[in-house]
């Protein structure tokens, strides 16, 4: 098929108070060309709505009722999102009936992981048919419930994405993309085309939390504290004995399932410094899990702004890194230029999911569709 404008949206679990609006010209296998990107600030209501939707979701934990919370932090949020598409296309000198479809990942609140004898559950927060009928054209979401029933990990979904740009740059044999996020996710892609992803570990989540916890605003900014800081090396191993990072592919986490109470009693500059290289050293230990180690990581997500975290993938990972744009790459717009490429992929009933990313039997597709006007 001709390639068609999407409109990919994300809104990560780190909570950065901005909705991810990308769009790229796909036929959901390669990318024709790459149009306009913009980060939209939530109003902060909104934003304080979602940090109490995630709090709830803990607590409500897949039983019972929903949290109140939900339904009006899923309505806020989708009419906001709508109104970014709206902007970022107008503001391109487009119109919304160029758009062949919105990818809407929604957000995450809660990720449950299957085990032996229980499949996994997800809950993403989204109303698909709501933003459909404001905007009048196709929205797709609700991506990973259909993965997730059939027994696989619901994530992450962006190794075919990740693919489609190694493919792009003709990227040599051993470069692998890795997603620094609330958590971290690698694609490494073989000689043959074969794909394998994963969640690696925490990235920015834990350290968020952390600064967070010492009424030291959002995030460690530029990695400022962890630079100045001393990582608590006997802490450090002993977390690296983690059962989750000797598991086997594929498998997934939620931005919660690695905390920071390990590293209570240090200080600031060390606690930070400390979790700082345990994400980077989760990510060397994933790395040996895959068929062939890469030897160099293309990095994406906020993570790469982090001058400590990406050093520390050097030093405690051992590989090289670079962050995306020095192979020409958006790194702040991969994930919501995934799900455009996504959304076309699923209007054409093409997979989504593979068994080496997911875990899925066989290539699955997914995505909930909402016809516009």
């Amino acid at each position: 098929m001709e390639p068609q404008w999407a409109v990919g949206l994300m809104t990560g679990t780190v909570l950065d108070g901005h909705i991810d609006v990308a769009l790229i010209r796909t036929d959901g296998e390669r990318v024709a060309e790459f149009g306009p990107y913009e980060l939209v600030a939530y109003p902060d209501e909104i934003n304080a709505m979602l940090e109490q939707a995630l709090a709830q979701a803990l607590d409500w934990g897949f039983a019972g009722p929903d949290p109140e919370v939900f339904a009006r932090a899923e309505r806020v949020l989708t009419l906001a999102q709508a109104d970014a598409v709206r902007r970022v296309v107008e503001g391109a000198g487009m119109g919304l009936g160029q758009i062949a479809a919105v990818g809407f990942h929604g957000q995450t609140v809660l990720h449950r992981a299957p085990v032996p004898g229980r499949i996994g559950e997800t809950r993403q927060l989204g109303d698909g048919a709501l933003m459909a009928e404001m905007l009048g054209c196709d929205v797709v979401y609700d991506f990973r419930s259909a993965d997730m029933a059939a027994g696989g990990q619901g994530a992450p979904l962006s190794a075919g994405y990740h693919a489609a740009l190694l493919e792009g740059i003709g990227a040599p044999k051993g470069t692998a993309v890795l997603n620094l996020g609330g958590v971290a996710n690698v694609t490494w892609r073989g000689a043959d085309g074969a794909i394998a992803a994963f969640d690696t570990g925490p990235a920015n989540a834990p350290i968020n939390d952390f600064i967070k916890s010492r009424g030291l605003g959002a995030m460690d900014r530029d990695g400022a504290l962890a630079l100045q800081g001393k990582v608590d090396e006997a802490r450090l191993l002993q977390r690296l004995d983690h059962a989750y990072l000797a598991q086997p592919y594929p498998k997934s986490l939620d931005r919660f399932d690695f905390g920071f109470d390990w590293v209570e009693g240090l200080s600031d500059a060390d606690g930070a410094a400390t979790l700082t290289a345990f994400s980077a050293a989760a990510v060397g230990k994933a790395l040996d899990l895959l068929p062939e180690r890469p030897t160099r990581l293309i990095v994406c997500g906020g993570g790469r702004r982090n001058p400590a975290l990406m050093a520390a993938l050097g030093a405690r990972a051992g590989i090289e890194a670079v962050p995306a744009e020095a192979v020409g790459w958006r790194g702040d717009a991969i994930e919501a230029e995934c799900f455009a490429f996504l959304a076309l992929r699923s209007l054409r009933g093409l997979p989504l999911s593979f068994p080496t990313t997911t875990g899925v039997p066989e290539p699955m597709t997914g995505g909930r569709i909402a016809r516009g006007r």
